[in-house]
C-alpha cells in the first residue's frame, strides 16, 4: 500500500491475495485528518505506545475494516459482520473492555490506507503479513496459516498439482486481483496469469473452459466449489519461492502509532491459541487444526519491522 505498489516490491513467501495500493482520495484523507487533528499525529513510521484501547474501551466501540473476501471477513445475509477474521474480533475486543464491533467495508486495497486515514480502528480481514505491510502497519501475531489449492475442471485433466505443473505444460492460469498465488506462479516460470476479480469469478472461467485453473488459498477454493458438478479442488500444496517455503500466514493489522493495541491484543490473541479457543472459534468458516500456527510476526518481516518490540 502507500505509495508504492506491491506488485513492485514482491518479496518471496510473502504478497498478500489482494493489492496494496493506495487510491489518491485515500491519500487526501490522510493529510486531512493530520491537519483537522487537535492532537499531534506522529510521522509516518514512528512507533509509539498510543492511547487508542483507552479510548475504544471509554466508547465501548471499535471499528473493524473489511474487505467482503468469505472466509475472511465479509457481511453476511442479515448485515452482519462475520468471518474467521470478525468472529476473532469480536471475542478478543470484549475480554479488552470493548463489547461492540462496528464493520467497515471496503475494498482490500483501500484497508491500509484506510487504517492510516482513521476511517476503522484495526484491519480485521485476515490479511498476509508480508515485508512489504510490515513497513506500513504493525501486525498481530497470525492466527492462520493457509496452503495454496486450484480449481480445475472436474477430473483434473491435465493432473494439475503445483506452479511448476503449469508452467511446464503451458496451461492458462488465473488468479485473482493481487493475489499472492500471482507472485508464486510467476516465481515458478508461469508466463503470466489472468487476474479475475475473486475467487468466484476464477471458478466460472475454469467452468467454461476460459483457464485450465484458478490459484488460491486452500480454504477459500474448497468452499467456492462446493455444489458446483463442472469443477473441484486440488489438495492443498505448500508454495515454494526460490527454494524457501511461501508463508501465507494472517493477521490483524494496527496503525504504527499504536503499540500499546497491538500488544494487548496479542496477549489475547495467545490466550486463545493456547486454550485451544482459537481454533473452535475459525472452525465454523472452514479452518483446521491444519491451518492453526505458532508462527509470529519476527518470523515473517525483516528485523525491527512489523513486530516494534
Amino acid at each position: 500500500m502507500a505509495p508504492t505498489s506491491e506488485r513492485q516490491h514482491r518479496e518471496p513467501g510473502g504478497i498478500r491475495r489482494r493489492s496494496l495500493f493506495a487510491g489518491a482520495a485515500a491519500l487526501g484523507m490522510v493529510a486531512a485528518v493530520g491537519a483537522a487533528g487537535c492532537t499531534r499525529v506522529p510521522d509516518e513510521g514512528t512507533v509509539e505506545g498510543g492511547d487508542l484501547l483507552e479510548r475504544l474501551r471509554d466508547s465501548g466501540t471499535v471499528k473493524i475494516g473489511i474487505a467482503g473476501e468469505v472466509p475472511y471477513g465479509y457481511i453476511d445475509e442479515d448485515g452482519d459482520a462475520t468471518g474467521e477474521a470478525p468472529a476473532i474480533a469480536r471475542v478478543i475486543f470484549k475480554r479488552l473492555g470493548i463489547p461492540n464491533i462496528k464493520a467497515v467495508p471496503t475494498q482490500f486495497g483501500a484497508l491500509i490506507p484506510g487504517l492510516k486515514a482513521q476511517q476503522f480502528d484495526v484491519v480485521s480481514a485476515g490479511m498476509y503479513i508480508t515485508p512489504v505491510r510490515c513497513e506500513q502497519v504493525l501486525f498481530s501475531d497470525p492466527d492462520y496459516l493457509m496452503l495454496d489449492a486450484f480449481i480445475v475442471r472436474k477430473g483434473n485433466p491435465h493432473g494439475i498439482k503445483s506452479y511448476e505443473d503449469i508452467a511446464k505444460k503451458g496451461l492458462k492460469l488465473a488468479s485473482g486481483t493481487a493475489y499472492a498465488e500471482i507472485a508464486y506462479a510467476e516465481a515458478a516460470g508461469v508466463k503470466s496469469v489472468l487476474e479475475l476479480p475473486d475467487q468466484v469469478a476464477g471458478r466460472d472461467a475454469v467452468a467454461q473452459g476460459r483457464v485450465d485453473a484458478f490459484a488460491g488459498t486452500n480454504v477459500t477454493v474448497k468452499d467456492v466449489v462446493k455444489g458446483n458438478g463442472r469443477v473441484e479442488a486440488t489438495e492443498a500444496f505448500q508454495p515454494v519461492v526460490d527454494g524457501k517455503p511461501a508463508y501465507g500466514a494472517g493477521g490483524f493489522a494496527f496503525r504504527l502509532t499504536e503499540k500499546n493495541f497491538r500488544d494487548a491484543f496479542n496477549r489475547e490473541l495467545h490466550k486463545l491459541k493456547k486454550s485451544g479457543e482459537l481454533l473452535r472459534i475459525v472452525k465454523p468458516f472452514g479452518f483446521t487444526q491444519e491451518e492453526m500456527t505458532d508462527l509470529t510476526v519476527p518470523d515473517l518481516c525483516p528485523p525491527g519491522k512489523g513486530a516494534a518490540q
